[in-house]
């Protein structure tokens, strides 16, 4: 089904995670295949407080479209005039986030918290709707299963965000309270998809092609979102799309892969600045090099870098040292 620049059949989206999903990051996976990237969650107050450090977590280049725009809190009438300020950065897709878990976000009212008001969820997506219609921008919103397993409604949050005017909704099947763990519920997303006609996309323990296809089958979700799974693979979107393409997957050459580390590290040190950059670069190497030998000693050695020069000397010798090479 494809709505505006999204097709949201089949696809295949990278979801939106907190110092991670940066323009860098997003940039690669879409060149992996992702039909569809999303910012880091922006706060609605501090968009609207015209805040520096927003802005750049806002910024979206062309080479990542389509690319949504994620903002979260709990007041219609602020997350409205949020959005109208996030159409200068001229997303795609503007998203909600219903989802986030965190303790600093649900426990000060705003992500997986507003589901326990859906008269709330409602307003709030009635009233982004009603401030962005004139722009053609998609609205989506991002939920979890519910907060707590006594509530467990993203069945009826997820009518009242389709009635209030969403486009979209993603579901990560798991309550607020399960966090991470145990095995996402399939059964919630598959019951979303069953109570409303906009499209749906499934989340949650998407780690690999045969899961991707399993919940698909599953649920009938229109799509998945990757969110950890990508996490030193972005090659899992290409991956994703051979399973369900029913086409044999080849993960990139050792070359290839120590070179898309390398200028995706370049790129946010350019991004970020060196002191930023080196330091936000030491997990995603870490990330990269699981599974290899010595990778212990390689995370040691990252997490004491301090600049460009130093993440690529043990990106090299991690790829290309005695014991990997």
């Amino acid at each position: 089904m494809k709505i505006g620049s999204i097709d949201f059949g089949r696809g295949v989206f990278l979801a939106p995670m907190a110092g991670i999903t940066d323009e860098p990051f997003r940039a690669l996976c879409k060149r992996y295949g992702a039909d569809g990237v999303c910012t880091e969650m922006i706060s609605s107050r501090a968009l609207c407080y015209d805040d520096s450090k927003t802005k750049l977590l806002a910024k979206i280049s062309e080479k990542e479209r389509p690319c949504a725009l994620q903002i979260f809190g709990n007041d219609p009438e602020i997350m409205a005039r949020a959005a109208v300020i996030a159409l200068q950065f001229e997303p795609d897709v503007i998203d909600i986030n219903m989802g986030c878990p965190a303790p600093k976000i649900a426990g000060n009212g705003d992500g997986c918290a507003l589901m326990k008001d859906v008269r709330l969820v409602y307003d709030i997506v009635r009233e982004v709707k009603a401030a962005t219609a004139d722009s053609g921008v998609l609205l989506t919103v991002k939920m979890r299963s519910g907060f707590s397993a006594a509530g467990k409604n993203a069945v009826e949050v997820a009518e009242n965000c389709e009635k209030a005017g969403a486009d979209a909704v993603t579901v990560h099947g798991r309550t607020r309270d399960q966090m991470y763990s145990p095995p996402v519920d399939l059964d919630i997303i598959r019951d979303v998809k069953k109570s409303v006609g906009i499209p749906v996309i499934g989340n949650g323990d998407v780690t690999d092609g045969e899961s991707a296809k399993r919940m698909m089958e599953y649920t009938g979700c229109d799509g998945v979102m990757v969110g950890r799974g990508a996490l030193g693979n972005p090659y899992i979107f290409s991956e994703i799309k051979c399973a369900l393409e029913g086409k044999q997957y080849e993960r990139p050459s050792r070359e290839q892969i120590a070179s898309d580390i390398t200028g995706h590290i370049t790129a946010l040190v350019e991004y970020k600045g060196e002191y930023t950059g080196s330091r936000e670069a030491r997990k995603h190497v870490a990330w990269y090099i699981k599974g290899l030998k010595g990778a212990a000693a390689y995370r040691d050695a990252v997490n004491k870098a301090e600049s460009l020069k130093e993440v690529l000397e043990v990106v090299n010798a991690a790829f290309f040292g005695e014991e990997n090479g």
